[in-house]
């Protein structure tokens, strides 16, 4: 299962109120590619197509779609989000990481 904090589905909210959508009429999609400084790099993405493949989670009212290959990487994660001082955006949680590199946007198992 894939996660979604409370200030994440907020600012999800928001993103798609600025695109003009809501979050009914949505998907966020979260992947996996290779790349990045620790080898995988996490993809997020608005969509309103869903694929055969996909696997469909529903978590504080925010649906999000996984292709199966990326899912093995991130069962068990968590996204949330910042707004702090530190850093802005969207944070992976993901308990199979087994080193992310400075930015968080991409990680090793």
């Amino acid at each position: 299962m894939i996660k979604v904090s409370e200030s994440a589905k907020n600012k999800i909210i928001a993103l798609l109120q600025e695109e003009g959508t809501s979050i009914e009429e949505s998907f966020v999609r979260v992947g996996v590619t290779s790349g990045g400084c620790s080898g995988l790099n996490y993809n997020l993405e608005f969509t309103k197509e869903q694929r055969p493949e996909d696997k469909v989670f529903d978590d504080n009212g925010v649906k999000i779609l996984v292709d199966k290959k990326s899912f093995l990487y991130l069962v068990g994660m968590t996204l949330e989000y910042s707004g702090g001082l530190n850093g802005k955006g969207f944070i992976f949680n993901n308990p199979n990481a087994s080193r992310t590199c400075g930015c968080g946007e991409s990680f090793a198992v």
